[in-house]
């Protein structure tokens, strides 16, 4: 019996559903990194928590830190982003939203909120392995603030301004930062103004070999 031609309709709809399921097998788009973070920016690594000590400070966006919310401080990620965090250990996931400047220890990604860390059932161990994917972004009218790299932390204002000696021969754009924080006062050592986190990771790496520092890039929000 000869094959008959399959009609229009019938093309339309196997056609569509080819397009449905690539569509819903496609990776999340990179970080674009010229203008931002787009939706399905993906990020693995160590999270780790903060809290009582923190508890009413002000956050970078200027809000209160609450504990008791879903909140969670990154280095780079535009204040206001929306994340769901799932543990790698336990299999648990949450959203959260930035509004904070951190975590300030080399090979940490995220800090959560003791409410965020007690969902993912972390407060014991204080550290997780999780894997961070953007789902929203509530821009703000200050924008996104710029890049710097933070080379270093001291309790000792001398011991700062020693090193920001040194990184000024190379960089002659940096500053040092005074923080108050619970554990007592800082002076954070910050050069540069970069356009892109790669420019911004490149000059890290190049300060790491050269003065066997940890470097790590924040964004600056003030």
């Amino acid at each position: 019996m000869p094959l008959t031609k399959p009609p229009p309709l019938f093309i339309l709809v196997i056609g569509l559903g080819v397009f449905l399921y690539h569509g819903c097998t496609t990776t999340p788009r990179p970080i674009d990194r010229s203008h931002g973070y787009p939706i399905g920016f993906v990020e693995r690594g160590m999270a780790s928590w903060y809290g009582p000590g923190f508890h009413g400070n002000k956050t970078a966006n200027g809000e209160r830190y609450d504990m008791h919310k879903l909140t969670a401080a990154h280095r780079t990620l535009p204040l206001g982003s929306l994340a769901v965090v799932h543990s790698l250990t336990s299999g648990r996931h949450i959203t959260v939203r930035i509004n904070d400047r951190g975590p300030f220890a080399k090979g940490r990604i995220l800090d959560l909120s003791l409410a965020g860390a007690q969902a993912l059932g972390m407060v014991g161990n204080g550290t997780d392995q999780v894997e961070l994917r953007v789902v929203g972004y509530n821009s703000r009218p200050e924008g996104m603030g710029e890049l710097r790299v933070q080379v270093g932390s001291f309790a000792d204002l001398q011991n700062a301004r020693v090193l920001f000696a040194q990184i000024q021969r190379d960089f002659s754009d940096g500053r040092i930062v005074q923080v108050d924080l619970p554990e007592g006062r800082r002076y954070r050592v910050q050069i540069g103004r970069f356009a892109t986190e790669q420019q911004a990771q490149m000059a890290a790496v190049g300060l790491d070999q050269k003065y066997s520092v940890q470097s790590f890039v924040v964004r600056d929000d003030g």
